[in-house]
């Protein structure tokens, strides 16, 4: 028995690899800084991932850094290279050399594993590649380091060339290798041949608990086939944080660990170095990679997305208030989501019910003041207000017909304006400027802000706005220092001379939390200015200010 099984013997221990530093980095658009791998690395430990893959030393200047200020962590630290060329020895081929020259505790190689790549790309015999695995492997094992090889395309090899493939793996395996992980590189394998292949692996002599997956989403089934790899006996699973990875991405660890975690027959069949409670802090560690790459966090994302559990029809919601389990496979708060009740034109009392008692707004049923909180969403919805996705404004919207709407603020007047000129090197630029006047109590305040980068460039009006409006609140002012806009959308909701533009802002604080505001006007400036104010005062709502 393993020291990993002492604690619960009937438990097969399951590993979690995390590759968000190395495979997700090859998502186009995506580079990492060093700080932000600090943070990223960082994060994964606090969650109890077995294993961080932080890049390719030498590979470029980041990475490098990456290695040679490596944070602490408690999860087994990856580096990421390749198996030795041809022609010379592990001891002295040099990418080899700049790998190792890491220090890590473990090594991960990649070599080739499908006879077509040996011959045409790499264009050196069978047997020369199979050696070339051996020899790397046994050289990392004789420096100590705990070794695992990448067995590049090896499910396209096997299909192709069965026998081929299981000798590359099994040459690695015999030398010494901890970990042979079975790659979909192109991400075309089916789930039912991931376990097939998987299986046959097995039986030519490789153990399950020395066998990893690591899987592509080209075909929309690496979590299917990561699962299908772990039903099979494979006992290391590699993926990356919200499915990061080139063309499709990766397998989807912020889906992959809490059905691993809390679906059978993983749950009571695995143990993980993750404990159940950490998933309290994975939609939060989801949205912290969103926020680091600028990228507007994915609704429909399994478990961890805004939509995860939302309930828009009457029915749904009218059995969610009886029993949750009605419509959700889970508790939202397990892995640290909310549960949504959103509002529209097509919402019945059920669903106000629901959505009020989730703002804490007690209203009994049958209260008439319901209907006039329905007859005043439906009168806005038709007017270009869209509530389903602007949770916050409705909550506003419904406390001013109650009469528990606190105004904190009065705005005065507010001005924008935007300048194209010519900046000291003859090149022609903008600049856009805002002025707000609030009153707090009998205080009026004037803010100017100008909407200017740490480039120097503009960001426009309505950041020239939302700086401005921020910037002093007076008493209010260390409740929204936190307040940071993270997506900006704008609809035009009917054409012609008609036409009303609709703005929808999503916006979060240091503590994790996010919500959505919507504003309306024919113009752009306006419905923008209308959805920051929302914004603003939920936030001072929900942090219990109070009015001056």
């Amino acid at each position: 028995m393993s020291a990993d099984q002492a604690t619960n013997p009937s438990k097969d221990r399951l590993y979690i690899y995390d590759t968000t530093l190395r495979d997700g980095q090859q998502t186009q658009g995506v580079q990492f800084s060093f700080t932000e791998k600090t943070q990223i690395a960082e994060a994964l430990d606090g969650l109890g991932i077995d294993y961080i893959e932080g890049g390719w030393p030498g590979a470029n200047p980041t990475d490098s850094e990456f290695f040679e200020r490596a944070p602490k962590t408690r999860a087994t630290f990856t580096a990421f290279g390749m198996t030795k060329r041809a022609g010379r020895s592990a001891e002295n081929d040099d990418v080899l050399s700049g790998v190792m020259n890491a220090g890590t505790q473990a090594v991960c190689l990649v070599g080739k594993s499908h006879d077509f790549h040996v011959t045409t790309a790499l264009g050196i015999e069978l047997s020369e590649n199979v050696e070339n695995i051996r020899s790397s492997m046994a050289y990392m094992v004789r420096e100590g380091r705990e070794a695992l090889y990448d067995a590049e395309h090896f499910f396209d090899g096997y299909k192709a060339n069965p026998s081929y493939a299981l000798e590359c793996v099994t040459a690695a395996y015999e030398a010494g290798a901890r970990w042979i992980v079975l790659c979909d590189t192109n991400g075309g394998t089916l789930p039912h041949e991931v376990h097939q292949i998987t299986k046959a692996v097995i039986a030519a002599g490789i153990p399950g608990d020395h066998l990893g997956i690591h899987t592509h989403d080209d075909t929309g089934n690496a979590v299917a086939c990561s699962l299908a790899a772990i039903d099979a006996g494979a006992r290391q699973v590699q993926g990356t944080l919200n499915g990061l990875g080139e063309r499709c991405g990766n397998a989807n660890l912020t889906t992959l660990i809490p059905l691993l975690l809390l679906k059978e027959p993983y749950a009571s069949g695995y143990e993980l170095g993750i404990a159940k409670d950490k998933l309290a802090g994975l939609t939060r560690l989801s949205r912290q990679l969103d926020d680091i790459l600028n990228r507007v966090p994915d609704k429909s994302a399994p478990f961890v997305g805004a939509s995860a559990f939302a309930h828009k029809a009457g029915l749904h919601a009218s059995a969610i208030l009886k029993d949750p389990t009605t419509y959700e496979h889970i508790p939202p708060e397990t892995v640290g989501n909310t549960r949504v009740v959103p509002m529209s034109n097509q919402a019945g009392q059920s669903n106000l019910r629901a959505r009020l008692a989730d703002a804490g707004i007690e209203v009994a049923s049958g209260d008439p003041r319901l209907a006039d909180i329905l007859t005043r969403v439906k009168e806005l919805e038709e007017k270009g207000y869209a509530y389903d996705s602007a949770q916050a404004s409705f909550e506003l919207v419904a406390r001013d017909v109650l009469g528990q709407l606190p105004q904190f603020f009065e705005v005065k007047r507010y001005k924008v304006t935007v300048e194209r000129r010519k900046n000291k090197r003859n090149k022609m630029v903008s600049l856009s400027e805002a002025i707000v006047v609030v009153k707090i109590g009998k205080d009026k305040k004037l803010s100017v802000s100008e909407s200017v980068d740490a480039r120097g460039t503009d960001r426009g009006p309505v950041n020239a706005l939302a700086k401005a409006l921020g910037k002093d609140l007076g008493p209010y002012q260390s409740i929204i220092d936190d307040l940071r806009l993270v997506d900006f959308k704008v609809r035009i909701t009917q054409g012609g001379t008609e036409a009303q533009t609709r703005v929808i802002i999503d916006s979060e604080d240091s503590a994790g939390h996010r919500w959505s505001t919507v504003g309306v006007s024919p113009n752009i400036v306006d419905a923008s200015f209308e959805a920051l104010l929302d914004a603003i005062n939920w936030k001072l709502l929900r942090d219990g200010a109070q009015v001056v």
